[in-house]
């Protein structure tokens, strides 16, 4: 290649003298054609420091499960040390080919009523932004999930303050000992991290589930000091948290794979999102933090009983 040529001998000669020998010899080229070719294949510092924030921007993406779009991933990056502005965000997502998934609208009932059973009362009325702490109000919920050995399903306790998923459990059948071991896992994870946990005033509220009205689901919440609250039949409003975090957890992880093969398939992986969604997952309505660093932060931010007596 004649621009191969000039650079191996271009120290030697120069770029100038070169090209009128090989014009002199029936090879054409003018000075400014070489140096337009060597142009051709420079990169300005601009486009390599752009080059290199679509990188982290793509690395940020893969490491959050594919699933944030332009607002989250946003704050991602500010997290992860990166200065970059919403827009520019938005820029690098269109230039790697990167999108946020998007929740679907479908709604579907998994509550069987047990007109005979008494329920409690409706403790919540909808406040969600009520609690001040964590282990005031703790929500429940199934979902289903088909797999190719049939429906499997999912069901979650989540703290209502934090937002983060204390028990979940995959089951092939949706009885009474489904929401039970989330119960049981939920106060084991409490129990774990915190010897001062007490569930005593804790209120647990879920839908009017035969599952949650159940004798046995009943007795296990007073067993535990924990007030039962249930919500109205098929309405998602009156659950409306749990709805939400049932459908974050159809978006991002059951809907994205084309099929399950069975309940240790799904049970797999649920644990792997429920650990992502807990420890690293970004949540708007909790000022852009994880779960576990939401409920770091009010530990942290709470006048111990020393500080008190102190400033008493």
């Amino acid at each position: 290649m004649i621009v191969d040529y000039i650079d191996a001998h271009r120290e030697r000669f120069g770029v100038d003298p070169i090209c009128a020998v090989l014009t002199e010899h029936g090879i054409s080229i003018a000075p400014s054609t070489y140096y337009k070719a060597k142009s051709r294949g420079r990169v300005s510092s601009t486009e390599l420091a752009d080059a290199y924030a679509a990188n982290a921007v793509h690395a940020v993406y893969v490491a959050n499960r594919r699933v944030y779009g332009v607002r989250k991933l946003w704050h991602a990056m500010k997290r992860t040390g990166h200065s970059m502005g919403r827009d520019q965000v938005a820029r690098l997502m269109s230039i790697t080919g990167i999108t946020g998934v998007v929740r679907g609208r479908r709604r579907t009932v998994t509550t069987e009523r047990d007109a005979r059973a008494p329920r409690h009362p409706d403790l919540i009325e909808r406040h969600w932004d009520a609690p001040q702490r964590p282990d005031q109000w703790w929500v429940a919920d199934f979902t289903y999930v088909w797999t190719w050995a049939g429906f499997v399903y999912t069901a979650f306790c989540v703290d209502v303050f934090s937002r983060r998923i204390l028990g979940w459990r995959v089951m092939t059948t949706k009885t009474t000992p489904l929401v039970h071991g989330v119960l049981e896992q939920a106060l084991f994870t409490r129990r774990r991290t915190d010897f001062r946990f007490t569930s005593t005033g804790l209120v647990h509220h879920s839908d009017a589930g035969s599952q949650y009205t159940s004798l046995a689901f009943t007795e296990a919440l007073v067993e535990s000091g924990i007030a039962g609250s249930i919500g109205s039949v098929g309405d998602a409003l009156d659950n409306a948290l749990m709805e939400s975090t049932i459908g974050l957890y159809k978006t991002e992880l059951i809907d994205r794979a084309q099929s399950w093969s069975g309940r240790a398939e799904v049970e797999r992986e649920t644990a792997e999102w429920v650990h992502w969604f807990n420890a690293d997952r970004l949540h708007s309505s909790i000022d852009y933090l994880s779960p576990i660093e939401y409920e770091t932060r009010y530990r942290e931010q709470r006048p111990t009983a020393a500080s008190i007596l102190e400033a008493a």
